[in-house]
């Protein structure tokens, strides 16, 4: 016959990931949810295989870097993913290009190697108290225009805040983030 106690902690053992995911999004993950030391599988120590399936819209090639981490979880399971929250490219905010700046004048604090990443809207750690995980304030997606005119200011209400500040547990030795848009690409000839 199995104790009390045996019976306890197997019950608890299965029922720790339903409790972990009922925290909400990324609250109920720890650091190796995506990141591993020993294992790693890809660029920033990633603890999940960066999703090689998905396939860029505007590129034609499949994603890389932080954004295949995050469509390892956040894509269809069709297209590589876990359909965990599934975004898709080409119904949602663009990611993983270079900013036109006819379009968008993008801080480069939001830039991963001058491409506008998942991670230039969004910073995944726990400690971001933003809404969605974003990196700026939004009042509980209440001021979203504000957030979306950091980037698009021609579009922006003229009362938008200038300068906002940007949330980033990613790089504890940088400066503070600011909204300043990123220096202007050179012309092409």
């Amino acid at each position: 016959m199995v104790s009390r106690r045996v019976l306890g902690v197997v019950l608890l053992a299965l029922l720790l990931p339903a409790f972990a995911f009922a925290a909400g999004a990324h609250d109920g993950l720890n650091c190796v949810g995506c990141h591993s030391i020993h294992a790693a599988k890809g660029e920033i120590i990633f603890g999940l295989e960066p999703n090689t399936k998905a396939v860029s819209p505007w590129t034609k090639q499949p994603f890389i870097g932080v954004t295949a981490l995050c469509l390892g979880c956040h894509e269809t399971v069709e297209r590589g993913g876990m359909g965990i929250a599934a975004v898709t490219a080409t119904h949602s905010h663009p990611y993983g290009v270079s900013p036109d700046p006819k379009v968008a004048n993008v801080p480069s604090a939001l830039l991963r190697d001058g491409k506008l990443e998942c991670v230039g809207c969004h910073d995944p750690h726990p400690s971001n108290p933003n809404y969605k995980y974003l990196r700026v304030d939004t009042a509980k997606g209440g001021k979203m225009g504000d957030f979306c005119a950091v980037c698009h200011s021609a579009k922006a209400d003229p009362g938008s805040p200038k300068n906002m500040k940007i949330f980033s547990s990613m790089n504890e030795n940088a400066a503070p983030a600011s909204t300043a848009p990123a220096p202007a690409a050179p012309a092409k000839k």
